[in-house]
């Protein structure tokens, strides 16, 4: 529970209009914490998870330091992907909406650069975008960093993971010193504690932590199944279930595009969503699942991260994730607001060591979900023996003692040795 309401914090007359325009009245955790240092010019590492008000976090500290006298770019906010961007950018036109002279414009890969490049012309003062897009302007000198002050890493571990860290500093190249440094990240991976060390001075950590109410409302369990069988898994899991809006999660493109044509030709709606689709095509993909007419969206983590749909019913983790602090990212995009949610995990034999990670990560048992009609899977739990592998070599000891001896073979006729050659072929045969 927040310390203080919005109506108690030192901002504009406009920004408090637009609060209560958009009915903010009381600060999240995220944005209590990260606010007041913020305003006062700090570098700040805030760790959240998505859905917990870290674009307003930034935003309204960015707005209420920018001079809208000054038609230069004072502030910079680098995303990972198209979507988030657009995401953020309607965030802080909301923000500033009764604010005069502000100009807000947002780049990125997949809309054509004549169209930005005539935004730009404009003068912004804050500049929103992807790191590819923001270098191409930056090397055609279509625009200027020399008077930005304050510059955003918005899912900072996610933009490292995609391998953008050259382009993020190169970037930086751009932009002088001193400056206020920010980054915001679900999770705090080495690669940002270096980019850390390099960029910031004396950063202030906020750190929240995901609440157990939070989770608590979001049932989850998982599935023990056969790789090959997942697909029939997951359609089991809609066939049983009537969801409104239901979120896939897949590791890459190919998978998204399998698994929806697999969907489609057993008559389900569903529409797939990942980087290898043209900008205009995920736009309209993404508007479509927010209005309900499509009510199944598989995705990629990345694509998922602009993904902002409040009433998703259910998370399938069709592929599990890489990193255990991504379980809880995605996770979270169900059973927001108070509302129950329902998360699933297909897991196949292979991959139980890393749902039991996965598990402890959770800090609680999460429970196995039966399908009709799946064949049956030895494995009953993640980190349980399976039956009959209770001894490295694969013997049951209880059977082992009922069950009749073989004959012992008879060595071969011969000298009765063998040379090391011999043993070693008849090894590797």
């Amino acid at each position: 529970m927040s310390t203080f309401t919005f109506a108690e914090l030192p901002l504009s007359p406009e920004v408090h209009q637009a609060l209560e325009q958009m009915k903010f009245t009381t600060p999240s955790p995220i944005q209590e914490k990260a606010i007041p240092p913020m305003l006062e010019g700090k570098d700040l590492i805030g760790l959240a998870q998505t859905g917990t008000g870290k674009t307003a976090a930034f935003a309204i500290p960015i707005i209420e330091t920018i001079d809208p006298t000054l038609r230069e770019v004072q502030a910079v906010v680098i995303c990972p992907t198209r979507e988030l961007a657009i995401q953020v950018a309607e965030e802080f036109r909301k923000l500033a909406k009764f604010k005069n002279g502000f100009s807000i414009v947002c780049v990125y890969g997949g809309q054509p650069m004549d169209v930005q490049q005539l935004a730009l012309k404009n003068r912004p003062q804050i500049l929103i975008g992807t790191p590819g897009r923001m270098l191409d302007f930056l090397w055609r000198g279509t625009i200027e960093l020399n008077s930005v002050k304050t510059v955003i890493l918005d899912e900072a571990d996610e933009m490292l993971n995609m391998g953008f860290r050259d382009d993020i500093e190169k970037i930086f190249g751009f932009i002088p010193t001193p400056r206020q440094t920010v980054f915001f990240s679900a999770t705090m991976p080495k690669a940002i504690m270096e980019l850390t060390k390099e960029y910031q001075f004396n950063p202030e950590v906020v750190r929240i932590e995901p609440k157990p109410a939070e989770l608590s409302q979001i049932r989850q369990t998982y599935v023990n199944v056969q790789q090959r069988n997942k697909s029939k898994a997951l359609i089991q899991i809609f066939k049983q279930n009537q969801f409104s809006l239901a979120l896939v999660f897949c590791n890459t493109k190919h998978q998204v595009d399998n698994l929806v044509k697999q969907l489609q030709q057993v008559g389900f709606s569903v529409e797939g969503l990942h980087g290898g689709k043209t900008q205009n095509h995920r736009e309209r993909i993404l508007k479509r699942f927010k209005q309900g007419a499509t009510p199944i969206l598989i995705a990629t983590d990345v694509a998922a991260r602009g993904i902002d749909v409040k009433n998703i019913d259910a998370v399938v983790n069709y592929d599990l994730p890489e990193e255990t602090e991504a379980y809880t990212h995605r996770i979270g995009r169900t059973g927001r607001a108070g509302q129950s949610g329902l998360a699933f995990s297909l897991v196949a034999s292979h991959q139980l060591n890393t749902f039991k990670a996965i598990q402890k990560s959770q800090n609680h048992r999460i429970n196995q979900e039966i399908l009709e009609g799946l064949p049956p899977v030895l494995a009953t739990n993640p980190g349980e023996q399976k039956p009959g592998l209770h001894k490295p070599d694969g013997r049951d000891p209880a059977a082992a003692n009922n069950r009749p001896r073989r004959p012992r073979r008879r060595r071969p006729a011969g000298n009765g040795h063998s040379s090391s050659g011999e043993v070693a072929k008849q090894k590797a045969l």
